[in-house]
């Protein structure tokens, strides 16, 4: 059975979920302060993470962002969301932070509570396997494509521009916080990246600077996207050795697709 993190710091809450989870076969460590997820997490795997909102030391947001952003954690770890704060205000905000789901407090009692992550594990459970399907008959055809890390925050310029790409006939990974694309450039090969200025954990120039630092990336043509540059910030950038720049809102993505190929032939 699975293996979950229930950070709560009202122990008798605490304990009486501990309990319906275990009753049931799951492994349960109750973590009560939000330095203790980060230590905890640090330390084993977990299959997810119930994450409180309000904790003792860090706040339940600021746990998620680190474990979101620092590049420490596995990026594949589930967190849901389980909190009394009011679900229409903090959904998205956690969500665009990277949890996985959000659940309120009084939504379920503590035994329809241990159903629904059952059944959102298995789901969880469901997507990876169809992934690894997808990616396993994809195997062979993308040997030969080129690879693009796409550095960016904002869902909208990630799906216009990488289905571009995408269409085009090349296999783009995405990073949304700079450590992660940091993180994705020193473990993986890639052709290209194109990153964003303004981005959560490391900001553009950053990511600049640690690509050309390392040997295995600092001859990898970079697309510099940004729509908050003054001419003079631009120029900064252009002397950093990026192949070209170009404002988000004054590119279209056939416009980017085709220097892309003028770059990668």
């Amino acid at each position: 059975m699975a293996k979950i993190m229930l950070v709560e710091d009202d122990l008798m809450i605490a304990e009486i979920y501990k309990r319906k989870f275990e009753s049931v076969g799951f492994e349960v460590v109750n973590a009560v302060t939000g330095k203790e997820v980060l230590k905890f997490a640090s330390e084993s795997t977990f299959d997810l993470i119930l994450l409180d909102m309000v904790l003792p030391e860090m706040s339940g947001m600021d746990v998620l962002k680190q474990l979101r952003q620092s590049g420490d954690y596995d990026a594949n770890l589930k967190i849901v969301v389980l909190s009394n704060l009011n679900k229409t205000e903090y959904e998205k905000e956690a969500r665009d932070n990277g949890a996985n789901g959000f659940i309120g407090k009084t939504q379920y009692s503590p035994s329809e509570l241990v159903v629904e992550i059952q059944r959102l594990l298995n789901e969880y459970g469901e997507q990876k396997k169809n992934k690894e399907r997808l990616s396993g008959n994809k195997k062979e055809v993308n040997a030969n494509k080129k690879r693009i890390l796409f550095i960016e925050d904002e869902e909208i310029f990630l799906e216009m521009f990488g289905k571009k790409l995408e269409d085009e006939g090349y296999e783009v990974e995405y990073a949304k916080n700079g450590v992660w694309g940091i993180k994705l450039a020193a473990e993986n090969e890639y052709d290209l990246f194109i990153t964003d200025m303004t981005m959560p954990a490391a900001g553009g120039e950053e990511i600049i600077r640690r690509l050309k630092m390392d040997d295995r990336t600092k001859d990898t043509p970079i697309i510099v996207l940004s729509a908050s540059l003054i001419e003079e910030d631009v120029a900064a950038v252009r002397e950093m050795g990026i192949s070209d720049f170009y404002e988000k809102t004054k590119v279209v993505p056939s416009d980017l697709a085709r220097k892309v190929k003028e770059l990668l032939g």
